[in-house]
C-alpha cells in the first residue's frame, strides 16, 4: 500500500538554538484538545534535520487512531523544549502527525500541506490522500462527525462512544533533559533502535548543511515545503527554488501510474517512493563527481554557493538524458530505466548515468548515435546480462565502472557487427565475460488465474514497444519529454516550415549531430 505524505502537519524548526531544559514542571501527557486549541499545536515543531512524515500507509494510520480511540498502550512521545518555548518531536513525528492529520482532515492535500507545498502537491501525493480519507472515514469516521455527535438530533451511539474516549485518553510525555546537543545525540541514537532509518537518509540527515544534501532535498520537492535553504540569501534562494523545480520536472514528470498503460512515464519512477531520496542523492553526487564518502570529505556550504553549483551540473545531466534541451539524448524511460513490467531499476538508472558521464569524457557521443538501435535492441532483449554482471560485484554500486565497461564494448562491436544477437555471442566467448550465460529458458515467475499489475504492464510494454516512435535520424525510441522537429531539408538550403518537410527526432540529433 501506498505511503501517505503527512511531512506538512507539523512544522521543522532550526534544532540548532539555545536552550537547556528541565522537565520537572511539564505536562507528562497529551491529549486531543492539546491539537485543537491552547497552547500546544501551535508550538510544536520537528527538527530541521528530521527524515520527512510519509513512512505510514492508510492500514498503519487507521490502526494508530483506532488504538488510541480504543485506549490501548501507544509508546510514549518523546520530547524537548528550547528555552524559547518550542517543543521538537525527538521520537513519535509519524504518531502525532497521523492523529493530527485525522483531526484536520489532512492527510497530503489539505489546508496545512496546500500552505507547505503550494501549488507542488502532485497527483500521486492527491490520489493516496484521497484513498486515505476514505478508508479512515469508513472505518472509524470523520473526526468532526464524532466530536459533534452527542450534538446532533439522532444520535449515533457508536460515534458518540468514540467521543467520550477521544475525551479520556492521552497519550504518554517523555522529555529529554539539557541542551541541544544533547537532544540531537537522543534523537540519533533513538532512531536507530528497532524501527531505523535508511542508511541514505541517516547520512543525508547528518550532513544536512552539505549542499549536496540540500540540493537533493530541494530537488525531491521541487523547490517546496520546508526550506533547508533557508539561511540563504534570498536570491541564492529563489534560484535554488527554479533549479529544483525545473530537476524535478524532467526526472518525475509525466507521474508514473501503474499498471503501465503509456510510454510516456519518468525517468525517475514514482516520486512517492521509499527509493526517492536514495536515488536524487545519487544523481546530485553523480553529476558532481562527488564519491560516499561525502560526509568527510565535503564542507558545509555556508552562503548557498556549493548548493547552486551541485544543481547546475545535475540539470545539465538531466537536459543530456531526457529533456527538450538542444543538449538531450531523448533516452527512453522504458528502454534505460525499467523493466518489462514496467517497474523502476534503480540500478539500471545509475549504470546509465555513470555511461552518459564517460561517454561525454571520452567525446564518443557520435559512435553512441551511429549504433544506438542496436544498442537499445540489446538493452531490450539482454537486460539480465546487466544482472549477472551486478550480482557477480554484489552490489549496483560496486558494478557500476563494471557495467559501462560492458556498454562500451558492446558499443564497439556494435560498428562493425549490426546484430546484437551475434555481438554477444562473441563476447561471451572472452574470457573476461565467460562468467555470462545466454538465458535459454523463460524465467519462472508466479502465475495467477488471473492478471497482476505486473502482468499488466508486461502485456502492454510489449506489445507499445513494437510500435514506439522513433527517431529518424539515429532510429532510437523517443519520448514525449525530448521531442525536437527537424527540416529534412536544411532552413540554410532553402528548406521550408512546411509539414512535408518535418521530421521527429532527438534534439541531441537535430542540433549536433545531423551538423
Amino acid at each position: 500500500m501506498a505511503k501517505v505524505n503527512l511531512d506538512a502537519i507539523i512544522p521543522r524548526e532550526d534544532f540548532e538554538v539555545i536552550g537547556n531544559q528541565n522537565s520537572t514542571n511539564l505536562f507528562n501527557s497529551i491529549s486531543i484538545s492539546n491539537f485543537t486549541g491552547g497552547f500546544f499545536y501551535p508550538f510544536l515543531r520537528k527538527p530541521d534535520f528530521q527524515r520527512e512524515t510519509n513512512e505510514w500507509d492508510a492500514k498503519k494510520i487507521v490502526e494508530f487512531i483506532e488504538s488510541y480511540i480504543n485506549g490501548e498502550l501507544i509508546p510514549a512521545i518523546i520530547l524537548w523544549r528550547n528555552n524559547s518555548g518550542l517543543y521538537f518531536v525527538i521520537d513519535g513525528a509519524h504518531r502525532l502527525s497521523a492523529l493530527i492529520s485525522w483531526i484536520k482532515d489532512d492527510y497530503g492535500d489539505g489546508e496545512i500541506s496546500k500552505k507547505f507545498y503550494g501549488d507542488s502537491i502532485n497527483e500521486e501525493q492527491k490520489e493516496i490522500a484521497e484513498k486515505t480519507r476514505k478508508i479512515i472515514n469508513k472505518k472509524i469516521g470523520r473526526y468532526d462527525d464524532i466530536i459533534n455527535a452527542p450534538y446532533t438530533e439522532k444520535p449515533n451511539e457508536q460515534l458518540i462512544q468514540k467521543a467520550k474516549n477521544l475525551g479520556a485518553y492521552s497519550i504518554q510525555v517523555q522529555w529529554v533533559d539539557g541542551d541541544a546537543k544533547k537532544a540531537e545525540k537522543s534523537f540519533f541514537k533513538i532512531n536507530q533502535q528497532p524501527s531505523k532509518i535508511d542508511p541514505t537518509e541517516l547520512k543525508i540527515l547528518e550532513s544536512r548543511k552539505k549542499g549536496n544534501c540540500i540540493a537533493a532535498r530541494a530537488i525531491i520537492r521541487g523547490g517546496q515545503g520546508h526550506k533547508y535553504w533557508s539561511d540563504f540569501s534570498a536570491e541564492i534562494q529563489a534560484e535554488i527554488q527554479k533549479l529544483s523545480k525545473e530537476i524535478n520536472e524532467i526526472i518525475y514528470n509525466p507521474t508514473l501510474r501503474t499498471p503501465v498503460k503509456t510510454l510516456d512515464i519518468p525517468i525517475g519512477g514514482k516520486l512517492v517512493s521509499a527509493q526517492s531520496l536514495p536515488l536524487i542523492l545519487e544523481f546530485v553526487n553523480m553529476s558532481n563527481n562527488i564519491g560516499p564518502d561525502f560526509s568527510e570529505n565535503l564542507n558545509d556550504d555556508i552562503n548557498g554557493s556549493e548548493t547552486l553549483r551541485y544543481l547546475k551540473n545535475t540539470r545539465k545531466l538531466a537536459w543530456r538524458i531526457n529533456s527538450v534541451h538542444p543538449s538531450s539524448l531523448g533516452l527512453h524511460p522504458i528502454v534505460y530505466f525499467y523493466s518489462v513490467e514496467g517497474k523502476h531499476k534503480p540500478a539500471s538508472f545509475y549504470f546509465t548515468l555513470a555511461f552518459i558521464i564517460e561517454l561525454e569524457k571520452k567525446n564518443k557521443y557520435k559512435d553512441f548515435i551511429e549504433i544506438r538501435d542496436k544498442f537499445e535492441e540489446f538493452l531490450l532483449n539482454f537486460d539480465y546480462l546487466i544482472q549477472q554482471i551486478s550480482r557477480k560485484y554484489r552490489s549496483a554500486f560496486s558494478a557500476i565502472p563494471h557495467v559501462v565497461d560492458f556498454y562500451f564494448v558492446i558499443m564497439s562491436n556494435l560498428k562493425t557487427e549490426s546484430n546484437p544477437q551475434k555481438v554477444i555471442d562473441e563476447i561471451i566467448k572472452s574470457e573476461k565475460y565467460k562468467y555470462l550465460t545466454l538465458q535459454t529458458l523463460k524465467e519462472d515467475k508466479d502465475i495467477y488465474s488471473n492478471f497482476t499489475t505486473d502482468s499488466k504492464s508486461e502485456v502492454f510494454i510489449k506489445e507499445a514497444i513494437k510500435n514506439g516512435l522513433k527517431c529518424k535520424i539515429c532510429n532510437g525510441f523517443i519520448h514525449k519529454n525530448s521531442i525536437s522537429i527537424d527540416h529534412i531539408d536544411r532552413q540554410s538550403d532553402g528548406g521550408k516550415g512546411d509539414p512535408e518537410n518535418g521530421q521527429i527526432t532527438h534534439p541531441f540529433c537535430n542540433t549536433t549531430y545531423k551538423n
